[in-house]
């Protein structure tokens, strides 16, 4: 493991801050859950918990599902990287982290959708230079879990009624799905 050199110390109440550097480095925002554990050796880690990220297979199958039914690539995210594909190698996408364009359509609880006529310049994530036809946040209980995202491909260049009826299915499922 990597040291950082910063120290903190615990107050009585068993709280420790974690520097304002190391939670933007690492886009811990205030509100996130944080998964702690132990290893062998003593450490105690602190981990982002993403629960798009325990139900992974369960997002890889809507993906798949999705991508057969609309015929366009598939991307399920959770607040911060690609957890699921379909329809493009996964390997050119999984564990990416999110765009800028989508971390901000998360926040703001918005969706996108890519109308016939017009170019898409939204990215679903970094460093890819595949774009977005459509993408609908993940809500749940008020809270942003992930995003589902149908990329362009020669077969999507834009969001018909049919991807946006099952995008919005998907976000929807996936949501009632974390909530258990």
């Amino acid at each position: 493991m990597k040291a950082t050199g910063i120290v903190r110390r615990i107050d009585d109440l068993g709280r420790v801050v974690i520097p304002k550097e190391i939670r933007r480095t690492m886009r811990i925002r205030e509100g996130d859950p944080l998964e702690i554990y132990t290893n062998s050796e003593g450490e105690v880690i602190f981990k982002k918990y993403s629960a798009i990220g325990e139900m992974s297979e369960n997002a890889s199958h809507m993906a798949e599902v999705m991508y057969r039914t609309a015929g366009c690539p598939v991307v399920i995210t959770d607040k911060d990287h690609v957890t699921a594909v379909s329809g493009v190698p996964r390997r050119e996408l999984n564990e990416r982290r999110v765009s800028p364009e989508l971390e901000e359509l998360m926040e703001e609880r918005g969706h996108f959708y890519l109308d016939a006529g017009h170019e898409s310049h939204f990215h679903a994530a970094e460093g890819s230079d595949r774009t977005a036809i459509a993408a609908v946040p993940i809500i749940t209980a008020g809270d942003v879990s992930g995003a589902v995202v149908f990329l362009s491909s020669e077969k999507c260049p834009h969001a018909g009624e049919l991807q946006k009826s099952l995008i919005n299915a998907s976000a929807q499922f996936l949501a009632r799905q974390i909530e258990g």
